[in-house]
């Protein structure tokens, strides 16, 4: 049967070569077992020819095809002494080329670091790129106003917070990439042919396998171009060369930790995605632009899988997804005189919200319904400052909603967090906290497998009322959550990190992690996610406002040290220096970055224009030919799929998106086993596997934790400064908790080891006739010695488990214990002068013969002990329960079930 899988680029490793005339960039796949070549012509001084032959070398046709040119190139026929081929630089991508006032350069990256993993998909970090000028010198055309033109553009750096991945599309959420993946088998086929009647030959590989039904269909999606960040620089060339060579980058931040679970390993990726649409700095982009698109405008993603597993079809994923943005109006700040509050103004009147509408039909068809705003400004001042944008919008929504279904009408949330905040008798995370339950309730969550069979059987009040759309495959979340403030920074970071606290305790309960849907702070898997979203919010306010989070989670909770005030006055100040005197130059570097500006001869620089708003806002430039209507104001069609994304619905217009080619099983191009694990190389473990991530168990959890591991226990800083439990109800549930996920019995303690070995150090370990003290820590002898044994034990044990034995153990319990020493270590033969006292103790011995050739080899042959027909029908129903087959409950155990519950619950 064929599946679906993501197509993996085949450009992954390239070398510039150079000679006099031209450059030539050979591209390999990871194993370098496949090649490309692209020709860039060096003759040309202002245009840019680039010649694709689509041909797939091998790794010796390259060496030939090297080796002639080298040869070609030499200034004398059949010298040696000289090459004619030069290697320029090694890389790992192209991020795209530019031009401004002579010829085209190419951007390339030379360094990358690996972020994150997603199911064998690795995510990269850009480190270092190099910039080449392409033209040869003796072409070149100089222009006095280039090099000026180059260190704008050079301001934007590449290195900061730019991501990609060659074979997981960062451009789109998780859900997206799975629903695309899960497209039903005569779609693909259909998809396959219609590329082919589209003649999107240069797509089709020597290797297309197409024999009957077998094989896997690679599928790869064209990108959201709104999240992506060098779509301007790859736009001349991606009509003319294969797609591999095409390299995607996202603006934002991308973080990964490991949540350690009793010892299974679940990663907690968050990755935002930052628009390139109306992008700038702080104070001179605010609202939107004619578009639609809003200043600021970020995509916020939670992933959470289990690393245990890494196959998209065979592993757990869940993913949540919020935005946060200006408010779509036409307003601005003046900056001209400098104030550390500009005033706000409305630019435009807009009375029937046509920017609104284009904004929120941009969403309906990305997220679905309902779209929620929480809108964080503030609503109450001496005078009118942000509540002009609260009440402007609240109009906008207002109309909007009439031309909606009721079901499926915009949800508008004021919540005035400032003045909560000041507030001494509100505590803002308690009231966030109640917000947030009743919005991810509203939406739901992503998750690609059913229910957990636990939730079935202990469902909790909370999920029964979860919304999003259920499906056979799992559930898709339905609608988004839009958080606001003035600023979208630290206001809207902290209600962001509450609303995603609450879809990871739903997540983590959909993949049947914990018992219910609720992560309480001072939980070291809570601290863990704070650090990232943390991480996140110092990320973004540093690309937007020049400066990290002034006021942090811990600042609303009011448990900040008191130097956490200095930094903050710190940060305001680095904020505001930012924002007087280097905003300007980034605004100007961004537009040149994003190709929002194209240098021209004849027409104004950059910088002397006095305002980029004609710029972003294009048609103030011409009449618009078509008019939205005011009342209908939804894409057509987008409204019939609600509350479905119209993105991820199967219909024609969706499947243009897509590029569906047919592949052996084995081939390299969908091979994620392959492509993540690779036996044959050499490499290094910290390059392969994320050690070096933050762990819950390494950097979060305290040392003397002593009682439980579990990363959901409260542990709150005592006096003197260490992490302890939390109250005595917390303690017993954890107890509990131990209790149940981890019944072995543990090993030997070494106090108890180490005070009886040296008690008889002289005693011979081979000596057949006694047993070693090093390994029987137990020794039957009298009362006396019985209780010394005895209060060696218990203390260790209550050490290590936090339990306190109020009874002297029987001697029953020791002689278990003895027998439990002796077969962990492999001593299976009794002290002959311990037989006699230990004989009434000892009927219930395995015998256990030795059966091996090696009398080193620990092989023994044992009889199964004999089952009784009762633990027999007990096992058998236990089976059938698991298949949903139950039995007839009798009156013994109907009484019994109602002890038990009167005994655990009341």
């Amino acid at each position: 049967m064929p599946t679906a899988a993501p197509i993996i680029s085949s450009v992954q490793k390239l070398v510039l070569y150079e000679t006099r005339a031209r450059y030539f960039l050979v591209g390999s796949n990871h194993a370098e077992t496949k090649y490309r070549v692209l020709k860039i012509d060096r003759t040309e001084p202002k245009d840019l020819v680039i010649i694709d032959d689509k041909h797939v070398y091998t790794q010796q046709e390259v060496r030939e095809l090297l080796g002639r040119l080298d040869l070609g190139n030499r200034t004398k026929m059949g010298q040696k002494g000289s090459s004619g081929l030069f290697r320029a630089v090694s890389a790992f991508g192209v991020v795209g080329f530019v031009r401004f006032l002579e010829g085209y350069y190419i951007i390339l990256i030379t360094k990358r670091r690996k972020m994150a993993d997603i199911g064998g998909h690795a995510i990269y970090k850009i480190e270092d790129t190099n910039m080449i000028y392409i033209p040869n010198d003796s072409v070149r055309v100089t222009h006095p106003d280039e090099a000026r033109y180059l260190r704008i553009f050079q301001n934007v750096d590449l290195s900061s917070n730019f991501y990609f991945s060659y074979s997981y599309d960062l451009s789109h959420s998780l859900q997206y990439n799975l629903t695309v993946l899960r497209m039903p088998l005569e779609m693909l086929k259909t998809e396959t042919a219609h590329t082919r009647q589209e003649s999107f030959d240069i797509f089709e590989d020597e290797g297309l396998i197409t024999q009957g039904g077998s094989g896997v269909f690679g599928i790869c999606s064209e990108p959201y171009m709104k999240y992506v960040w060098n779509g301007e620089l790859l736009d001349i060339i991606k009509n003319t060369i294969h797609r591999d060579w095409l390299l995607y980058v996202i603006h934002g931040f991308c973080g990964q930790s490991k949540l350690l679970i009793y010892g299974r390993p679940v990663y907690v990726t968050l990755i935002a995605r930052r628009s390139s649409k109306f992008a700038g700095t702080r104070f001179l982009k605010r609202g939107a632009n004619c578009e639609g698109d809003v200043a600021n405008e970020v995509e916020t993603e939670q992933i959470l899988c289990d690393a245990s597993v890494m196959s998209f079809t065979a592993g757990s994923y869940s993913s949540y997804v919020q935005v946060r943005g200006s408010v779509p109006l036409y307003w601005s700040q003046d900056i001209s005189t400098m104030m550390p509050k500009p005033p706000i103004t409305l630019d435009q009147a807009d009375p029937f919200a046509h920017i609104a509408a284009l904004h929120f039909d941009q969403m309906l068809q990305r997220f679905g319904s309902p779209i929620i705003i929480l809108n964080l400004v503030k609503e109450r001042e001496k005078r009118k400052h942000e509540r002009i944008l609260s009440e402007e919008l609240v109009a906008a929504v207002t109309y909007l909603n009439q031309f909606l279904p009721p079901e499926h009408s915009i949800v508008y949330i004021p919540w005035d967090m400032a003045k909560y905040t000041k507030s001494k008798l509100c505590n803002v995370l308690d009231r966030l906290n109640v917000l947030a339950e009743s919005l991810v309730k509203k939406t739901g969550f992503f998750v690609n497998r059913t229910d957990s069979y636990c939730s079935i059987l202990r469902p909790d009040e909370k999920w029964n009322e979860l919304g999003g759309c259920v499906v056979p495959t799992g559930r898709l979340q339905t609608g988004v959550l839009r958080t606001n403030c003035v600023d979208c920074l630290d206001r809207t970071n902290t209600a962001q990190f509450m609303v995603g606290k609450c879809a990871l305790a739903y997540q983590l309960y959909s993949l049947g992690l914990i018992d219910k849907p609720n992560l309480q702070f001072d939980t070291d898997a809570v601290r863990l996610f704070e650090e990232l979203y943390e991480d996140h919010g110092d990320t973004l306010s540093l690309q937007y406002g020049g400066s990290q989070l002034v006021h942090r989670v811990k600042t609303y909770r009011k448990i900040a040290p008191w130097t956490q005030h200095s930094k903050d006055i710190m940060q305001t100040l680095s904020r505001y220096y930012s924002n007087a005197f280097s905003d300007a130059d980034r605004q100007d570097s961004i537009n040149l970055f994003l190709g929002v500006f194209h240098p021209t001869e004849g027409k104004p620089h950059l910088w002397e224009l006095p305002t980029d708003f004609y710029l972003h806002h294009k048609n103030t430039m011409r009449l618009s030919q078509i008019r939205r209507s005011y009342t209908d104001w939804l894409t057509p069609g987008v409204i019939n799929h609600l509350p479905l994304p119209y993105d991820e619905v199967t219909c024609v217009e969706n499947r243009k998106k897509l590029i569906v080619k047919k592949f052996h099983k084995y081939e390299e191009e969908i091979d994620i086993h392959s492509e993540f694990f690779r036996p044959y190389e050499l490499s290094s473990f910290d390059d392969t596997f994320c050690l070096a991530m933050t762990s819950s168990a390494r950097d979060f959890m305290p040392k003397n934790v002593g009682i439980d591991p579990s990363p959901f226990t409260v542990r709150k800083p005592d006096e003197t400064g260490k992490s302890v439990l939390g109250n005595k109800s917390n303690r017993e549930e954890t107890v509990l908790q131990r209790k149940t996920a981890a019944s072995a019995p543990p090993p030997p303690s070494e106090e108890a080891v180490s005070s009886s070995s040296e008690d008889d150090s002289g005693t011979d370990r081979e000596d057949e006739g006694s047993v070693s003290q090093r390994s029987t820590p137990v020794k039957m002898t009298d009362a006396g010695d019985s209780a010394k044994v005895t209060e060696n034990l218990v203390q260790p044990m209550k050490d290590v488990y936090g339990i306190n034995l109020s009874d002297v153990p029987s001697e029953d319990d020791l002689s278990v214990y003895t027998r439990f020493v002796q077969l962990g270590q492999h001593q299976h033969k009794q002290d002959k002068n311990n037989q006699q006292h230990c004989s009434k103790h000892l009927d219930g011995v395995i015998k256990l013969t030795h059966i091996s050739s090696f009398s080193q080899d620990n092989i023994y042959e044992v009889q199964p002990p004999r089952v009784d027909r009762k633990s027999t029908e007990i096992f058998q129903a236990h089976i059938q329960a698991g298949k949903g087959i139950m039995q007839t409950l009798g009156k013994e155990d109907i009484s019994m079930y109602r002890e038990y519950i009167r005994n655990r619950y009341m």
